[in-house]
């Protein structure tokens, strides 16, 4: 790649998994910024896919959709899997994350107060229990990974959304699912990784 360069929030939600891909594959890469209050509103959105960030350029080429970014971006520096059914193991995880995600961000984005209040219920009793339990039981049969027992752009996956996860539950929801902790300790433990999450900047989400 001669160049490449990443447009999205400053935040991490749904940038940073394709932050973590590129730094561990030591590709360079411009990280632009756009601050959501001051840039987005003025921002222009016409140039855009479908007027959504993130957008990753490489080598001219405009990229979108955050997990076929990602998708792409595994393949490149070995975080895939060799097979299809690998592949489909792999993409089950990631989907699954991306589901619970939009789940909880239907719940807390929900403008009408009553359906917010009776959506927040299904979302703490049914919603949580269900798909943590699943990825919780999913970390702990591939030793503190998410698929295949070893690293895959999966566990990239979570760790990135993570911190978003966390604002969208209202707390570390880590801390009762020691196996899911253990996929983002051994994330972000990883040589290229561990460079970046002790220098990125501390967004709380």
């Amino acid at each position: 790649m001669s160049s490449c360069k990443l447009t999205y929030f400053n935040s991490q939600a749904l940038g940073e998994a394709i932050r973590l891909l590129l730094h561990y594959g030591k590709i360079e890469f411009e990280d632009i910024r756009v601050d959501y209050e001051k840039d987005w509103p003025s921002y222009p959105k016409d140039t855009l896919p479908l007027r959504l960030l993130p957008i990753l350029e490489i080598d001219g080429i405009q990229l979108h959709q955050s997990i076929a970014i990602c998708r792409y971006l595994a393949k490149i520096v070995g975080l895939a899997g060799t097979t299809r059914l690998e592949d489909y193991e792999i993409d089950n995880v990631v989907d699954t994350v991306n589901d619970f995600r939009a789940r909880l961000a239907g719940a807390f984005y929900e403008q009408n107060t009553v359906a917010k209040e009776e959506t927040l219920k299904i979302i703490q009793n049914e919603t949580i229990p269900l798909f943590l339990g699943k990825l919780e039981a999913t970390a702990q049969q591939n030793n503190g990974h998410l698929a295949l027992k070893r690293l895959t752009w999966a566990d990239l996956y979570l760790t990135g959304m993570s911190r978003y996860l966390i604002r969208l539950v209202g707390s570390d929801f880590t801390a009762n699912y020691q196996n899911l902790r253990k996929v983002i300790e051994n994330t972000e433990s990883t040589p290229g990784i561990k460079e970046w999450v002790a220098i990125r900047p501390d967004n709380p989400y």
